[in-house]
């Protein structure tokens, strides 16, 4: 609960630019498990700027929230840029929001199935602002350690275009 009170104070202030516009914003988060829309929903009245969301931890459940057929996919890799823009916007357009923001990412502590390294993720939003991506990696192999990064940088990055939209 600690990194949920920590992202609190990002998360009313992107709260607050999402409801000034009058926007909202759906949240598929991949190696994050849950954590971005975790922060959203710290927020009192969250309802106002969130749609919801889900966590996208397998093909299943890719296909359920994208409803993208498996050919869409084809020559992707996953925690690469093209790969969260997809989700981004998908995760946008099936929840009918203004902005979607994915995250893609190899937590590390077990091979992921695209073989993408420990420690990298990649953020992505797609929204009236266009487009934005942004890549970490911390090389390192600490799953909980690298969920609390990936969440920060999805944050971030939504929260830095928000501000320049």
């Amino acid at each position: 609960m600690d990194l949920l009170r920590e992202l609190h104070p990002q998360a009313v202030r992107i709260a607050q630019m999402l409801r000034s516009r009058g926007e909202k914003l759906a949240v598929a988060d991949g190696a994050t498990g849950g954590l971005i829309a975790a922060a959203m929903l710290t927020v009192p009245g969250a309802l106002d700027v969130f749609k919801g969301g889900g966590v996208v931890y397998s093909f299943r459940a890719r296909d359920v929230l994208f409803g993208l057929p498996r050919e869409a996919y084809e020559g992707m890799r996953g925690a690469s840029e093209e790969y969260a823009l997809l989700q981004a916007r998908s995760i946008a357009a099936n929840f009918r929001s203004d902005w979607g923001l994915a995250e893609s990412g190899s937590v590390g502590g077990s091979a992921h199935p695209s073989g993408a390294p420990s420690g990298r993720s990649v953020a992505a939003l797609a929204g009236p602002g266009g487009e934005h991506t942004r890549q970490i990696d911390t090389a390192s192999d600490d799953r909980i350690a690298n969920m609390a990064a990936f969440t920060r940088n999805a944050l971030a990055l939504l929260e830095d275009a928000l501000a320049r939209a």
